[in-house]
């Protein structure tokens, strides 16, 4: 499996993306019928997605201080972010979910959050030698 080596960049991002979604992960999982009040979204969807986000918050961490990183593993986290964005506003649009105003900034926030961090993979990606 090609492996990236770790840059002050990828290690940035991963660590940011840990921070970020390791906070909405615990957010969600401790308080979500609070949450839910405040926003209108599901219970049961939030604490869903805060038991996801803190597991993937834990990878996100262990790859950050990995000397390298797989190639396949940053195409994974460009995939995945990339889908989250598109379910962030797929969300109400197809009347799954019907958050209140504070509901649909939430999931838009998440939406813009999720694809830079996709961005920032793929500029780690390309910053990378072909060869690595």
């Amino acid at each position: 499996m090609p492996m990236l080596p770790q840059t002050p960049f990828l290690r940035l991002a991963l660590a940011a993306d840990a921070v970020a979604s390791g906070a909405m992960g615990l957010a969600f999982a401790a308080a979500p019928a609070a949450i839910s009040a405040l926003t209108a979204l599901p219970h049961g969807l939030l604490r869903g997605a805060g038991a996801f986000l803190i597991a993937y918050a834990a990878l996100l961490g262990w790859l950050a201080v990995r000397d390298a990183v797989p190639r396949a593993m940053l195409w994974l986290l460009v995939a995945g972010n990339l889908m989250w964005a598109v379910e962030c506003a797929a969300l109400p649009l197809l009347g799954l979910v019907v958050p209140n105003g504070w509901g649909i900034a939430l999931l838009a926030v998440q939406a813009v959050v999720v694809a830079v961090f996709a961005e920032l993979y793929i500029i780690a990606l390309r910053r990378m030698p072909r060869a690595a």
